[in-house]
């Protein structure tokens, strides 16, 4: 079987962002501690199922070992974003916006509060952000009651914490 070619997109040679929280590093050793732990019944599904032959038309094989693979992956994966995590250390009475603080602005008659953290993290329904998003980015650095335009809205700094 022929898996077709297909160029690198846009955004796949891009680095990941290494900067996350405490809480987001836990996550994720968790998550390689558990991959860890199913990785070696995945290895002997993949064996048992090699032994009934012809791998061409063994579904179960090519499925099982297909999964093996993904483990695997995972693993690497997570385990070179933990070796290069940068962990995000909030400070206490800060004056200007961050990586870590939350920052509560007024733009187009409402007020709404951010928190700016890594690309790892971002929730924009819950209000936090990556320093590499366009609106990260123009608030990093503000102090509080200065204001700025981004994307045509003017935006006021109320709090920085």
């Amino acid at each position: 079987m022929r898996v077709p070619f297909r160029k690198p997109g846009k955004y796949s040679q891009m680095k990941s962002d290494p900067m996350m929280t405490k809480e987001k590093f836990a996550d994720l050793e968790r998550e390689v501690k558990h991959l860890k732990d199913i990785q070696p019944s995945a290895a002997v599904e993949v064996s048992r199922l090699a032994e009934l032959g012809d791998f061409s038309e063994n579904v179960e094989y090519q499925l099982a070992k297909g999964r093996l693979r993904g483990i695997n992956d995972a693993i690497f994966r997570l385990g070179n974003q933990l070796k290069n995590a940068v962990i995000i250390e909030p400070k206490a009475g800060v004056s200007a916006v961050e990586l870590g603080g939350k920052v509560t602005v007024f733009a187009a008659g409402k007020q709404k509060t951010y928190q700016i953290l890594g690309s790892a993290e971002t929730d924009p329904r819950q209000g936090i952000i990556s320093q590499n998003s366009p609106l990260g980015a123009a608030l990093l650095g503000r102090k509080k009651g200065e204001k700025f335009i981004f994307r045509e809205v003017e935006y006021e700094v109320i709090s920085v914490e």
